[in-house]
Order: structure tokens, then C-alpha cells, then sequence
């Protein structure tokens, strides 16, 4: 069986993916900057970083299949260039040692949010368009905008590429909080829930590993395929979680241009003075503004993916949320808890 590398094999996504692989037989290496939560004897762990050419070098070398997930997802660091130079230079570096190595086969893991339409497509489907890095609503969408156009380069010179575009994606397993989840955890914690009603689209993090899955094996070389799941109104989401979690609690819609001048005054205090994440930032805040509901079609018809309803992974995040910060769940979350766990 050939080997497959997965970069950010350690990461929320990387080890659902593993899991994914491992079950169909795969020989698996994975190179990650982290130690995996739980190391498997048979997965095969490489310490380092995307931007170290000889160990990217190295973790490729005798591999048939890369899959590129690692990156640095949110939406604010200390210093901004770090995006750039994780997101963007890594996949410039990870992608020449590919070519260099000559694998058979190789897939880019993107984001919904590069896709949102920021600027004119003239007519042509968001979830088909590859925009320019310059209409990008802050540093981190350029810097992974800019890594797909890398990508998309590769594959038109003849590289066996494919691109797979997870949505949000959630789970119980989501040890250190990515950015879907920190959001849930944010909502959950408040009585009163400011926010922005935009399109949420979430999606289980076990299909989206199924998904990169199904791209690499069926998905057509230079394609992009959404991986995403339910696409739901933002208060729909906080009214659901109030339902599942016991809690009475109260959304209150806020407009767009508060809320962007909100995070841009949170960004400031964040960047000078505290150098502490803020609660939002104001990319976060155009991506919201610019959400679209991107089709998963292509992915239905041409791979056979086919996510589950959302629902479900919902109730076992909160159930988890709740349990790692010494909560218990309530009401019919508890009962469906428990019901989960005996069945």
C-alpha cells in the first residue's frame, strides 16, 4: 500500500483525516509543528514545520498521495505576516517538494471564506471563481487566497492536483477550539448574544475528512470541490443551541457597519495594547457581510459525498464544550447524551 502524507495531520481536520485513511488501509505519515493528541503506532509522526524545506523534503520523500492541510486558521495574529508566511510560502514549499518528488497525486485544502463574492464575477458562480488575492477582506484570506492561486498554477502546468474547500466545520473532538468552534463556545457563554445573522454553513468535521477523501480519489485533476454541510442563519444556530443547552438566553441582531466598527476598534486595542485575540476582528465581520450559500453539488454528483444533517454533531459539540470547561448538559441535550452513549 502506497504511503500518504497529510501536513497538519495533527490538527482537527488532519486527524479526522487520518482516522479516514487509516481506516481505509492507508499507510499514513503525517508531518505537523503539534503532537498529535493520540499518537496511532501504525501512523507514522514527523516533527516540523511547512517551512522548513528539508523537512517538507524529507516527509514527502517515498510518498505516493500529499494531502496539504496544514496552515494557520482565525483571523488575527500578533503579527500579520505570520499568515502569509505559513499559509501562502508553506504551500509554495510543500508544492515544489511534491513536484520535485514527484507524487502521483496531491490536494490542497482551501477555505469558504476566499470564495464569498468580494468582488465582481461577472455572472460567474462564487463557488467557481478563483479571485484575485487583492479583493481579499484581510490578511488572512489573501494569504489563503494566494495559496490557491499557487495551487491552481501548479495544476494548469500539468501537476496532479485537486482542490478540497471545507465550509465550518464542528465536532466533539475539537481539542483546541478552531475558529467555528471558539464561536459556538462564545455564543454559548452569553445571556445576551449580539451578532450578525449571516449564513453559517457548519458541517461535521468526520465528513469533511470523508470529503478530502473522495476529492483525492475521484475529484478531476485542477477541481475544487466545497465540502460543507447545512447553510443556516446565524440566529437559527443560537436559537438551537439555547434549545439543546437548557439556557434562556437572547440573540439581538446587530448591523453590519456597527459590528465592523466594533471589531475594528477590538483589532486596535488587540494589536497595540493588550496583543491578546480580540472577540472579532474586521475580517471576520466582511466575511460575515459577504457569506453566500455556496453549493455542495458538485461534490454530491461527481465524488458521492453525502453529509450528514447537522443537527446532531450540534448537540455533541455543545455536550463537549460544556464537559471540558466542568459543565454538565441539561434538559434533552443531557437525555440525548446519554441515549448517544448507550446506543
Amino acid at each position: 500500500m502506497a504511503l500518504v502524507l497529510v501536513t497538519g495531520g495533527s490538527g482537527f481536520i488532519g486527524h479526522h483525516l487520518v482516522e479516514a485513511l487509516r481506516a481505509r488501509g492507508q499507510r499514513v505519515r503525517v508531518l505537523d509543528v503539534r503532537v498529535p493528541s493520540a499518537a496511532n503506532a501504525d501512523v507514522e509522526h514527523v516533527h516540523g514545520s511547512v517551512l522548513d524545506c528539508a523537512a517538507v523534503d524529507a516527509a514527502i520523500a517515498g510518498c505516493d498521495q500529499v494531502y496539504h492541510l496544514a496552515g494557520l486558521p482565525g483571523m488575527w495574529v500578533a503579527n500579520k505576516q505570520d499568515f502569509h508566511e505559513v499559509n501562502c510560502r508553506g504551500t509554495e514549499i510543500v508544492l515544489a517538494a511534491a513536484m520535485k518528488r514527484g507524487v502521483s497525486r496531491f490536494l490542497h485544502c482551501s477555505t469558504e471564506s476566499i470564495l464569498f463574492p468580494y468582488s465582481d464575477l461577472k455572472g460567474v458562480p462564487a463557488e467557481e471563481a478563483l479571485q484575485p488575492a487583492e479583493a481579499m477582506p484581510g490578511a488572512y484570506t489573501r494569504s489563503k487566497s494566494l495559496a490557491e492561486h499557487h495551487a491552481a498554477k501548479a495544476a494548469e502546468a500539468g501537476f496532479p492536483l485537486v482542490i478540497g474547500t471545507p465550509t465550518m466545520p464542528i465536532g466533539a473532538a475539537d481539542q483546541h477550539l478552531t475558529p467555528p468552534t471558539a464561536m459556538l463556545w462564545y455564543f454559548l457563554q452569553k445571556k445576551v448574544q449580539p451578532h450578525l445573522n449571516f449564513l453559517v454553513n457548519l458541517v461535521d468535521v468526520r465528513d469533511v475528512a470523508m470529503g478530502l477523501v473522495l476529492t483525492m480519489e475521484r475529484g478531476r485533476l485542477g477541481q475544487r470541490y466545497i465540502l460543507g454541510g447545512d447553510c443556516v442563519p446565524l440566529g437559527d444556530i443560537l436559537r438551537m443551541m439555547s434549545a439543546m443547552s437548557g439556557r434562556r438566553q437572547f440573540p439581538v441582531v446587530v448591523p453590519g457597519k456597527i459590528a465592523e466598527l466594533s471589531a475594528i476598534m477590538l483589532e486596535y486595542i488587540a494589536d497595540h495594547i493588550t496583543r491578546r485575540p480580540p472577540n472579532g476582528t474586521a475580517e471576520g465581520v466582511r466575511i460575515a457581510l459577504a457569506a453566500s450559500d455556496l453549493s455542495i453539488g458538485k461534490a454530491r454528483t461527481e465524488l458521492g459525498y453525502s453529509p450528514r444533517p447537522i443537527e446532531p454533531v450540534l448537540r455533541e459539540t455543545i455536550t463537549h464544550l460544556l464537559a471540558r470547561n466542568g459543565q454538565q448538559p441539561s434538559g434533552a441535550l443531557k437525555h440525548h447524551a446519554l441515549s448517544s452513549r448507550a446506543s
